[in-house]
């Protein structure tokens, strides 16, 4: 994210929604996903997500918070027209379980995941960034890693086949005792979505795509995902998504819709813009997804808030609407 807090904005935009309604190398190398597949063993590719037998495949959703109030949130998901939604939870609440259920049951809408953050500080930058998210941060690993396993509680109460986390900035030197650390802190909450019957999905952004398909085969469990944030990867200056996609999409089992700029200042992250005014190449990254016959969901996020992102939302959704077809 830039520049703003994940739960402020999650929040902001259930608000908004509300008012609006009343890698590179292996390309080069001639590498195709298919290629990667045939090569890798059971154990490195995501498996086949149960959740999605039998339903249209590139699925639109929305992703928002559900606040206090979930039959509210949902009722926005219905209006927009959109039949899947990624929710975020700020405070893991059992007793909101039950209510989440009646309004997904009410409204139809099938939540994909279950999106987790914090708790403390965390800071969408390149400077603080290090510091503050995921499971890198030794500070607030422990924590962090205790209310992952409450979201996957919770997230069994309510049916929801995934849990979903950005992990931070990875390192890329596998010997960096901080990267062996995030991979053991990796491998227990993953372990415990498996215990729970629940996948678990890395978020992509802070890290390369070779230095999350390295930990997620040195964790080694067969529950791992990736939610696949095409404009994080331009906007934090790690991948262009339509190489990325070529390293990770064995492991892709969701799809973050949203669009950005390449960083002009090394100070600064990119900027975020409305799809099909930034560097994504949608048209593509489309088609390639129908070749790798990705089953899942592809989820609109925008990171702004009031009546501009509704209309935003909007727009994204007729465009890509047409790509998918």
């Amino acid at each position: 994210m830039n520049k703003q807090n994940r739960r402020a904005f999650l929040q902001v935009s259930t608000v908004a929604l509300a008012s609006g309604l009343g890698p590179v190398a292996a390309l080069r190398g001639g590498v195709t996903a298919d290629d990667l597949v045939s090569n890798l063993s059971v154990a490195q590719v995501a498996p086949t997500v149960p959740a999605n037998e039998g339903k249209q495949p590139l699925r639109l959703g929305l992703i928002l918070g559900i606040g206090r109030d979930p039959h509210d949130a949902i009722a926005k998901v219905h209006d927009l027209g959109f039949p899947t939604c990624q929710a975020f939870l700020e405070e893991i609440d059992p007793v909101l379980a039950g209510r989440l259920r009646e309004a997904l049951n009410k409204y139809q809408i099938e939540v994909t995941s279950l999106v987790v953050g914090g708790p403390g500080r965390e800071v969408w930058d390149f400077y603080g960034g290090p510091l503050t998210i995921g499971l890198v941060p030794r500070e607030t690993r422990e924590a962090r890693i205790a209310h992952i396993k409450k979201a996957s509680d919770f997230a069994k109460q309510c049916g929801i086949a995934a849990v979903q986390t950005h992990c931070g900035f990875i390192p890329e030197n596998p010997n960096d005792p901080v990267y062996k650390e995030t991979v053991t802190a990796m491998r227990d909450v993953a372990g415990y979505c498996k215990r729970n019957g629940q996948n678990f999905r890395y978020e992509t952004g802070q890290e390369t795509p070779i230095a999350l398909v390295r930990a997620i085969q040195d964790v080694g469990l067969d529950n791992q995902g990736v939610n696949f944030d095409l404009a994080n990867l331009i906007l934090y200056g790690k991948a262009n998504p339509v190489d990325a996609i070529e390293l990770l999409g064995p492991y892709v089992q969701g799809i973050h819709a949203k669009d950005g700029l390449w960083p002009t200042n090394p100070k600064e992250l990119g900027q975020e813009v409305p799809i099909g005014k930034g560097k994504v190449d949608f048209p593509r990254i489309i088609g390639r997804l129908k070749e790798l016959n990705y089953r899942g969901a592809v989820t609109i996020e925008r990171e702004i808030s009031g009546p501009q992102q509704v209309e935003d939302v909007r727009a994204a959704k007729a465009y890509l609407e047409k790509l998918i077809g």
